[in-house]
């Protein structure tokens, strides 16, 4: 921290003015909203607010629009740092360096009123990876305390979390404490689809199986639009840190000349088939991309590859009762020496029994699990884990 530097030594404070010069702050700020329906206004949508005054809100985080992509579920947005998706009644930004995201808060709230047509707020997500050099970041961002306080002064049932090693890699969380009576209409949904499946037993076991799963789901999903359920929702992030230099080096204009030659010579483009990919290869180095489904999926990966402090993050909201296979593809693909996954999924999601699968993965190939938690939020359960890359 720079009141614990030797600002008497003038060596000293050159050499680290000449890091400073040289630094950039791969991991991301990531603030999630969901906004909730309006029953007066059907029409509600985030996707009305014209670019000019996302042009705008963006100046306040301190970043800018470089590339923009669409489909009717979702419109995606690469930013000069990372990327912002806004679809019906969910907005979220993740932005990295020494930007400002909760500085747009307030704009964003009267542009969600005054043009999109929403008054409240459903739910909120702010979270990020411990910084390497906190030191560097202006206010409100200066620690996760002063986040914290500055989130506290817009929302009155706000908490703040913090999970992993606090004096080692740890990742921080902040959102609201509202209950949508999800864990009663969870308890109910397993009662019905469980007297469901009692009650159809005898017909079921002369179903093929792909019939009796058909009419499982049909009969869950019928139950959640009676009940007023959410909507399926969840979101897979792994942050990686000490990346190979070699993988690193396909990210800088040395090796690529173009963002799709670093995607395919990556191989990125494989790691969720079916993704329209926008992506983007900065000068002399660094990369960003975006892709999108038809359904509204998402993925965004942001690469910093400098080896003093190289950086990845991929993030994706793709459903799967199962992500071990996506995990390992990634790591796989980016070699990193620890990696944190963090999985937050709904009641009604497919991944919302997760956690079962990520405490029993020890160990991936060459990386080793060294630490684990769960969360349980009124409408979202959370899975953290942190592996490092064995023998370290």
């Amino acid at each position: 921290m720079a009141e614990n530097e030797d600002l008497s030594n003038s060596s000293s404070s050159s050499s680290s003015s000449r890091e400073d010069m040289h630094f950039f702050e791969g991991v991301e700020k990531l603030l999630e909203i969901w906004f909730e329906p309006n029953p007066s206004n059907k029409n509600a949508d985030l996707r009305k607010i014209p670019r000019a005054m996302w042009d705008a809100l963006l100046k306040t985080v301190r970043c800018e629009i470089i590339s923009f992509t669409r489909n009717e579920q979702i419109d995606a947005y690469v930013l000069s740092e990372s990327s912002m998706f806004v679809s019906k009644r969910r907005w979220i930004l993740k932005t990295c360096g020494t930007t400002t995201p909760l500085q747009c808060l307030e704009p964003l709230l009267r542009l969600a009123s005054e043009i999109a047509g929403y008054g409240e707020i459903e739910d909120l997500f702010y979270s990020r990876k411990n910084f390497k050099r906190p030191e560097m970041q202006v206010s409100p961002h200066r620690g996760f305390e002063e986040e914290v306080a500055f989130l506290d002064s817009f929302f009155e049932d706000g908490r703040a979390y913090s999970l992993g090693a606090l004096n080692r890699d740890c990742w921080h969380l902040y959102t609201l404490s509202r209950g949508g009576g999800g864990s009663a209409n969870k308890q109910m949904l397993n009662n019905i689809t469980n007297n469901n499946n009692n009650n159809h037993h005898h017909h079921l076991h002369n179903m093929s199986n792909g019939h009796a799963q058909l009419q499982t789901q049909s009969a869950k999903m019928n139950l959640i639009e009676s009940l007023q359920l959410p909507d399926p929702d969840q979101t897979i992030e792994i942050l990686m840190t000490d990346l190979d230099p070699k993988v690193m080096a396909v990210f800088t204009k040395d090796v690529c000349n173009t963002a799709l030659e670093a995607t395919q010579k990556s191989g990125i483009h494989k790691l969720i088939p079916g993704m329209v990919i926008d992506d983007y290869l900065f000068d002399p180095c660094g990369y960003s991309m975006n892709g999108v489904s038809k359904s509204g999926c998402y993925m965004t990966i942001h690469i910093t590859p400098e080896p003093d402090f190289s950086y990845v993050s991929f993030e994706s909201n793709v459903a799967s009762s199962s992500y071990g296979d996506l995990i390992a593809r990634v790591i796989d693909t980016f070699q990193p020496g620890k990696f944190i996954v963090t999985v937050f999924a709904n009641k009604t999601s497919p991944a919302a029994n997760v956690s079962r699968e990520l405490e029993h993965l020890g160990t991936i190939d060459q990386w080793k699990r060294r630490d684990i938690q769960f969360s349980r939020f009124p409408t979202y359960d959370l899975t953290y884990a942190q592996y490092c890359k064995y023998p370290s």
